[in-house]
């Protein structure tokens, strides 16, 4: 059996967690030597790897290249596959090359249909799809409005949808994503949800002050987090060359700010972060991450002398 070494952190001197670092002492933490840490993702009792695969990543790829990319993930240690229909063909390139491993690893999926109808429909494709009775994990993708919130829990409403699967046993965990704190706020007082995904970066986090609001509130409420956005370096400028396949913002591309920009967000109690879907930087961040430590308190300085200066993707209030 090989050797496990699990980790417990010291807890700094404040717990409130829109101070950072917040304290990871109450995270399991489970790291085996050469693979990915895991952790316990809130009160669902899974452990997942904190490095996840984001479905782009064999976005438009060819079956051979699918099925190399999820087989150098496992090896990693990776066992958090997360998909949407949004994203192109990836459902139908991740499906094959997935069902190998499927029963060892937890499969996220989700929808942007707001209503019971449209959400059914596009739940039971991406079962097909994903050659899978059922998804760990089934959220509410990319809920950015007020009146998608409205929509999602009215009479014939998508959350009809979320609770009759789960039920049934089609979906054993319900989360949500969003791309805003008005939003997410709202949404986090409206549902028990299981999970949150939402940015952690430290841009946003210093100059946009756009996501400790959030992460306090989903930590209060004992949920998974799942972050997204941690590799960002912010917005492309003005006139740049987009030439990063596969990411709409400019990301952090050199090993030690890739470093950096993971280590703010999993210096957090958060269990996992999805890298940027280009293949290149997420076999970047694979190998990073193998190495993961938490910032040390001259470190958490320096990431925030550089998040004030740069440019956050998002802000709150939104200007």
């Amino acid at each position: 059996m090989k050797r496990r070494n699990f980790i417990k952190a010291t807890a700094v001197a404040s717990p409130m967690i829109s101070y950072f670092p917040a304290s990871l002492a109450n995270m399991v933490r489970d790291k085996e030597p050469g693979k990915l840490e895991k952790r316990m993702l809130g009160r669902t009792g899974e452990n997942l790897s904190i490095i996840g695969f984001g479905g782009i990543v064999v976005k438009d790829a060819t079956s051979a290249q699918s099925s190399a990319r999820v087989s150098e993930a496992i090896n990693y240690g990776v066992n958090y596959f997360d998909v949407a229909p949004t994203y192109g063909n990836a459902e139908i390139m991740l499906g094959p090359a997935l069902e190998p491993y499927r029963k060892d690893v937890f499969l996220a999926c989700k929808t942007t249909e707001r209503e019971k109808e449209g959400s059914q429909k596009e739940l039971d494709q991406s079962l097909k799809r994903l050659r899978t009775d059922h998804f760990d994990l089934y959220q509410l993708h990319a809920v950015n409005t007020l009146e998608d919130v409205d929509t999602i829990f009215s009479k014939g409403g998508a959350m009809e949808t979320f609770l009759v699967a789960k039920k049934e046993g089609k979906v054993r965990h319900i989360g949500f994503s969003s791309h805003t704190v008005e939003a997410a706020m709202v949404l986090l007082d409206r549902f028990d949800f299981d999970t949150i995904l939402f940015p952690i970066n430290f841009a946003t986090w210093y100059a946009g002050n756009f996501g400790p609001q959030v992460l306090a509130k989903a930590h209060e409420k004992k949920m998974g987090i799942l972050a997204l956005k941690s590799m960002v370096k912010g917005p492309w400028p003005k006139g740049a060359k987009r030439n990063v396949p596969k990411v709409w913002y400019e990301p952090l591309d050199e090993p030690d700010e890739m470093t950096m920009g993971m280590r703010f967000t999993l210096s957090h109690p958060v269990t996992a972060a999805i890298p940027p879907g280009n293949e290149d930087l997420f076999k970047m961040a694979l190998g990073l991450a193998t190495k993961f430590k938490p910032l040390s308190s001259s470190e958490v300085e320096d990431v925030k002398e550089k998040g004030l200066a740069g440019t956050p993707l998002f802000r709150y209030p939104k200007a």
